[in-house]
């Protein structure tokens, strides 16, 4: 039993890790950051990181962004599409589940972000629409519907990230450039609503005055004069009017910086033993107390252990080196305007979960007591090694689409 256990024990130190994903995954953001594009889509396929099952879903995203910033726009949705059925097909491997319970969770297959999979669907769009195939791009609308929908539904409590207002605006402008008046007012309406009433104290992001001017000028076209006079009023601005017989529109879309990484913190927590079995995990400085039942073994079982540190996930911000950016035309110069702070949803989302992730953190430590004191019952040897196993393999995961933008600014003209 002994040999098995240390089998066991190397095994799980070798796939556990102490740096964090990014860290291992340094060769290829050194060629994303500096533009060396080719180069980081050769170092991704070179990876052994990025290639194994668990990590599927952020090689696909990750080189779907590449490829897209190279201008293979076709390639690119087909990395997309296969991210989008792998994260719609997402199933729990209890194996791995088991596994990550007395190690941690950089184990189970990553499933990605609510916002990040939105994020599939802004590409492939984008994609479509440099492809010339708005259709195309209109299902990626349907499907962003779905998402959306799916996401309110999971999501009631109003003080968190249940609703995307740039998503909204975007549809709305890909139903604009198809002839759809009708439902481009309706999602320009539903991206106005979102920012003012979630965006704003959420994200201290504001309707962009374009999306404002677009909304006016859609009612107007959708035979919605009352409401046109209203937003006009309400905005401070006059309807822009259509474009001229033949002419058209330039949409301007600017991907700015880089968007947040995923790093570990701990805390230390107390376990403060109760009767029956139940145990507290206290952090009296941070007014943190978690129950738990430590599977019907006795109180004592924990009683040599007084403090211990579990490791959560955190999000470290990459700033980017320019705030703003203008268009410069023979005329006149017009500044881009913030559209989208993906930077501030990931960490909202994040914060959001908290509880659910320190609860989980806990139950893991908690198996791992519980585990080392079964094996101290036996032999004391074996149990300070199983000791050691869970404090070395004890890390937060720190996965995340690391290629999406800071924010999202765009104008039109």
């Amino acid at each position: 039993m002994k040999k098995s256990l240390l089998v066991v024990i190397v095994f799980l130190l070798v796939l556990t890790g102490c740096r964090t994903y990014y860290q291992r995954e340094q060769e290829f953001h050194g060629y994303f950051r500096t533009g060396r594009l080719e180069e980081a889509a050769q170092a991704l396929e070179r990876s052994k990181d990025a290639s194994r099952k668990r990590n599927q879903l952020l090689h696909l995203l990750n080189q779907g962004v590449v490829q897209h910033m190279l201008g293979n726009y076709a390639q690119s949705n087909d990395l997309f599409e296969q991210a989008f059925i792998l994260g719609e097909d997402y199933r729990k491997d209890f194996m791995d589940e088991a596994i990550a319970l007395f190690s941690n969770p950089k184990m189970t297959e990553y499933r990605g972000e609510d916002f990040e999979l939105l994020m599939v669907h802004y590409f492939k769009a984008m994609n479509f629409i440099q492809l010339g195939d708005l259709d195309a791009a209109l299902v990626e609308c349907r499907r962003l519907n779905i998402k959306l929908a799916a996401l309110e539904d999971k999501y009631t409590s109003e003080n968190r990230y249940r609703r995307d207002a740039f998503i909204h605006n975007l549809m709305g402008i890909i139903y604009d450039a198809s002839g759809d008046f009708n439902n481009a007012f309706i999602a320009y309406r539903n991206a106005y609503e979102i920012y003012r009433d979630d965006y704003t104290d959420l994200f201290g992001v504001s309707a962009p005055m374009q999306l404002k001017y677009d909304l006016v000028r859609s009612a107007y076209r959708t035979g919605f004069s009352d409401l046109g006079r209203e937003y006009e009023s309400l905005f401070g601005i006059q309807n822009p009017g259509n474009p001229s017989s033949g002419e058209g529109e330039l949409v301007f879309f600017w991907q700015n910086g880089l968007g947040p990484v995923k790093e570990e913190w701990s805390i230390n927590f107390s376990i403060i033993r109760g009767a029956g079995g139940n145990v507290q995990f206290v952090n009296e400085e941070m007014g943190l107390s978690f129950p738990f039942f430590s599977g019907g073994q006795s109180s004592g079982d924990l009683g040599d252990l007084r403090l211990v540190r579990v490791a959560f996930p955190k999000y470290a911000e990459r700033s980017p080196v320019f705030t703003g950016a203008r268009l410069v035309g023979s005329q006149q110069q017009v500044g881009l305007q913030l559209a989208q702070d993906v930077n501030a949803i990931a960490f909202k989302s994040l914060e959001d979960r908290m509880l659910r992730e320190m609860s989980t953190a806990l139950l893991r430590l908690a198996v791992k007591q519980a585990a080392e004191q079964s094996l101290r019952s036996q032999d004391d040897r074996l149990g300070a090694v199983f000791s050691i196993l869970g404090a070395v393999t004890e890390q937060a995961d720190t996965r995340n689409w690391q290629t999406l933008p800071h924010s999202i600014h765009y104008r039109s003209e």
